[in-house]
C-alpha cells in the first residue's frame, strides 16, 4: 500500500503527468482564443488585454513543462 500511496504521489514528477498537465493547459489555449475572438468582434481592448496575458501564461506554462518532460528523461518515478 504505501509503494502505491508513493506512485501516485510521484504521479505530478513522472513522464504521464507531465503530458497530462501539457494536455490539460493546451486545452485551456482553446478557452484563451474564444476570449480573443470575442474581444477582437466586440472591439474590446481592456477584454483584448486580458487575453493576451492568459495566453501568454499558457505558453509560458507550456514551455515549463516541456522543460520538465526535458529533464525527466529516463529517471521516471512510475518506471522505476
Amino acid at each position: 500500500m504505501s509503494n502505491a500511496l508513493s506512485k501516485a504521489k510521484g504521479f505530478k514528477k513522472s513522464r504521464t503527468g507531465t503530458y497530462l498537465s501539457i494536455a490539460t493547459t493546451a486545452f485551456g489555449a482553446l478557452g484563451a482564443v474564444k476570449q480573443i475572438r470575442k474581444a477582437r468582434s466586440e472591439q474590446d481592448t481592456l477584454l483584448l488585454i486580458d487575453a493576451a496575458v492568459s495566453a501568454a501564461a499558457i505558453v509560458t506554462g507550456l514551455a515549463i513543462l516541456v522543460r520538465e518532460l526535458k529533464r525527466l528523461g529516463d529517471d521516471d518515478v512510475l518506471l522505476g
